[in-house]
């Protein structure tokens, strides 16, 4: 099946966000029935909402952080922690996101996005290494 010009600017945009061993990966395991969703997030949140003109891409996984702490779905927020810091998103940024979140999210959905992004930002070296 041809992919649409949505899919493949979606697929730009998520390749750049995300990385395109991660983005390649999931396309590349994806069998007929998870292909459907494959094909839907790279149309609507890349092709269509990450594409839109009114924010940049900084300000979006912004928004990304904040929300995935709201809906408390950890293992979404560490690959949009990883993605805001390629739009750049500082530590710093990225820790008072976490902090207006919790309050108005709660603390369990708070420590539970603070786990995640300190385990991704561990790994990808923007925090020290404390022993």
């Amino acid at each position: 099946m041809a992919e649409s010009e949505q899919f493949e600017k979606g697929l730009e945009v998520r390749r750049a966000v995300l990385g395109a061993a991660y983005v390649d990966g999931s396309l590349a395991k994806a069998d007929d029935f998870m292909m459907a969703f494959q094909r839907i997030t790279t149309e609507w949140c890349w092709g269509y909402a990450w594409t839109r003109d009114g924010l940049d891409r900084k300000t979006r996984s912004m928004l990304n952080l904040a929300m995935l702490t709201a809906l408390s779905k950890p293992a979404e927020l560490k690959l949009h922690v990883k993605g805001a810091l390629a739009n750049g998103v500082s530590v710093e940024e990225i820790k008072e996101i976490l902090l207006h979140a919790t309050v108005y999210c709660g603390i369990p959905a708070g420590l539970e996005a603070f786990k995640a992004a300190h385990e991704v930002l561990k790994a990808e070296g923007a925090l020290p290494d404390e022993t």
